[in-house]
């Protein structure tokens, strides 16, 4: 009698395989996401955040920019004037306070308990503005992907839609 070898193990292995790293690879391509939350990502990531960082309206994001930007969505959480933000109180407030200059998916994305924690390097409860800088620069850093338009994020680099374009 011939014996027939199932071939089920070996199908449900490589289903869960493809599976595990299909989300894997997603991640991968968007590193704001992995380095963030995926919530700050989508914020971010949307025409009107970037009309609202592109001051100048050239279509791109200047590092400048970027740092204005940053530096006001910091001064105007930093309600206290303290220089820096309490982590604890950080994803309670976030939302309400930017409304009036950032899109509500962006200070949605803000409002994070997991991102106030990220933020927060040396883990002492409270983010400094010279954490916050750094964090908010690092970003940039990992959106700055163009050879033909360095140090200014386009809409490729905003919306992730290709990653370092082609001259």
């Amino acid at each position: 009698m011939k014996r027939f070898k199932s071939i089920a193990h070996p199908a449900v292995v490589g289903v869960t395989l493809i599976a595990a790293v299909i989300p894997l690879s997603a991640i991968a391509q968007d590193p704001v996401a992995s380095f963030a939350t995926g919530g700050y990502a989508r914020g971010l990531r949307t025409q009107e955040m970037m009309s609202v960082i592109d001051t100048d309206g050239d279509g791109k994001i200047s590092r400048a920019e970027w740092d204005a930007f940053q530096e006001k969505v910091f001064k105007t959480l930093d309600s206290h004037h303290r220089g820096k933000l309490d982590t604890k109180i950080f994803a309670r407030r976030t939302e309400a306070r930017i409304t009036t200059f950032a899109t509500g998916g962006y200070a949605r994305g803000l409002d994070s308990t997991e991102l106030a924690r990220k933020i927060d390097t040396n883990g002492d409860g409270w983010i400094s503005h010279d954490e916050w800088m750094t964090y908010q620069g690092k970003i940039f850093d990992l959106m700055n992907t163009s050879v033909t338009h360095k140090d200014e994020i386009g809409h490729e680099e905003m919306f992730a839609t290709g990653g370092a374009n082609r001259p």
